[in-house]
């Protein structure tokens, strides 16, 4: 398969896989509380994915490359990922994706005062100052009675720095060899750190296990088998292999996908001002992207 063929089958799945875990995550917290719905999730799905690669005969990792895969896993999977989920507990999916979508101004960021040192094209930064205008109107801090709560905005922010600082940080660490060896090491260690901060801050994880039902375990298995062993997948290979420009549109046609699901699965409704919103956030979220430099 050429190169041309993989970037568009991985951007293919990030975009619509990803999109659709948003809707995956509110049905699982009906019955499990957002760190240990983390922690299963990346756990039982790294240790299934790190046998299968021991199967294929792929060895163990060497201690660098456990670190390399472990660090990322814990800024991606760990605190990017159960961030995002403890926000979902709060607010609506399409407003969480859409409160990620703002990825690309903290790789903007991040990238200029710790990577590359080098400024952003002009198109760039208006995208970051149409991108920041569009989240203080959402946000909308004069108003008392908010549609989107302070604190959870702050954990996807959080998550999302989190998130942009372990994707810019992979290239550069040594990591198994096999991409797939990479995603369960990832997995595994942000799946522990979320059972760490699940057994701190939640209550009742075997009763909450124990209430699963058919819907906890459907929406786990899309979590585990499509959204991390085939959408985590992808967006490993791209981090490492296609230009983080191109990587980062998966930013705004995740929104669109979580609003749509989130519109015909649980009825989620958004008001005017937050479709406004919505508009100006990702017009400012493709000019960033176009304005990365390569």
């Amino acid at each position: 398969m050429s190169y041309r063929s993989k970037l568009i089958i991985a951007l293919g799945l990030v975009y619509v896989v990803w999109g659709s875990t948003f809707l995956g995550v509110k049905y699982a917290m009906d019955t499990l509380p957002p760190m240990l719905l983390s922690s299963i999730r990346f756990l039982l799905g790294g240790t299934i994915l790190f046998t299968f690669t021991l199967i294929q005969g792929k060895g163990f990792p060497t201690k660098n490359e456990f670190f390399g895969a472990g660090l990322v896993g814990l800024l991606l999977s760990g605190i990017g990922n159960s961030a995002v989920a403890y926000a979902l507990k709060f607010m609506p999916s399409g407003l969480v994706a859409l409160l990620v979508a703002t990825l690309p101004a903290w790789m903007i960021i991040i990238d200029f005062l710790f990577f590359s040192k080098e400024k952003p094209k002009l198109i760039g930064i208006i995208g970051l100052f149409m991108g920041f205008v569009g989240m203080a109107y959402l946000i909308n801090p004069s108003n008392a009675s908010k549609e989107v709560a302070l604190f959870p905005t702050l954990l996807v922010f959080i998550g999302s720095i989190t998130w942009a600082a372990g994707s810019l940080l992979a290239p550069n660490l040594s990591k198994p060899k096999s991409p797939l060896q990479a995603t369960s090491v990832q997995m595994m260690v942000g799946g522990a750190f979320s059972l760490i901060v699940s057994l701190m801050t939640e209550n009742s994880q075997l009763q909450n296990i124990a209430n699963m039902t058919s819907q906890t375990y459907l929406a786990m298995a899309y979590l585990i088998f499509i959204g991390s062993f085939i959408g985590y997948t992808a967006y490993v290979w791209l981090i490492n292999n296609a230009p983080t420009q191109i990587t980062a549109t998966y930013a705004y046609v995740n929104p669109v996908v979580a609003m749509f699901l989130g519109w015909v699965f649980l009825n989620e409704k958004l008001s005017n001002r937050s479709l406004t919103a919505s508009a100006i956030i990702l017009v400012g979220v493709v000019l960033m992207t176009l304005g990365r430099k390569k």
